[in-house]
């Protein structure tokens, strides 16, 4: 395998939709919307970072940033996902090249945070801890986790973009 992760292309939209449609097929907990939540993203001018791991110049995954907002008013947090990787390359490092990826771009971006949903026995590899003090609602505290990069921790409600209420009926 030749992997490449490198930044989205105009021409890549199709593809992002298409992996990203295939990671969440048969993944549990979720409406199968992420592919729409990164259209969505992208229409909306929100999707900050929007990365893409190729082998051999196929797409075989995706990563995205956007920005949330906290009840307390922090800034630069934004929130991790979805983050897709095609069936058949899952369990060969490009989830975690793209997590690596992501949180470099972070970096770059200066931001103060970031969070995500998912499973704590991938993320917590990456630095990524349940935050007491930051709040999902509706979500099971231990899967909604965060990475602390700089300034003051916020406390709050955690609100992502409303890209993400695609589908949901809200």
């Amino acid at each position: 395998m030749t992997l490449t992760i490198r930044k989205e292309h105009p021409g890549d939209h199709q593809a992002i939709h298409d992996v990203t449609a295939a990671a969440f097929a048969d993944a549990p907990h979720t409406d199968h919307n992420e592919q729409h939540i990164v259209a969505a993203l992208r229409a909306a001018g929100a999707l900050s970072v929007s990365l893409v791991a190729e082998d051999a110049g196929t797409l075989v995954g995706h990563v995205a940033l956007s920005p949330v907002s906290i009840s307390d008013g922090a800034q630069h947090w934004y929130g991790l996902g979805p983050v897709s990787v095609v069936p058949d390359y899952q369990g060969k490092g490009i989830g975690t090249a793209l997590m690596d990826a992501a949180i470099q771009a972070l970096h770059n971006l200066n931001a103060s945070g970031c969070v995500l949903l998912g499973e704590p026995d991938f993320y917590q590899r990456f630095g990524f801890i349940p935050c007491a003090d930051l709040v999902l609602a509706g979500v099971p505290p231990e899967y909604f986790m965060c990475l602390h990069l700089r300034n003051a921790m916020p406390a709050g409600e955690v609100t992502y973009h409303a890209a993400f209420a695609v589908g949901s009926g809200e």
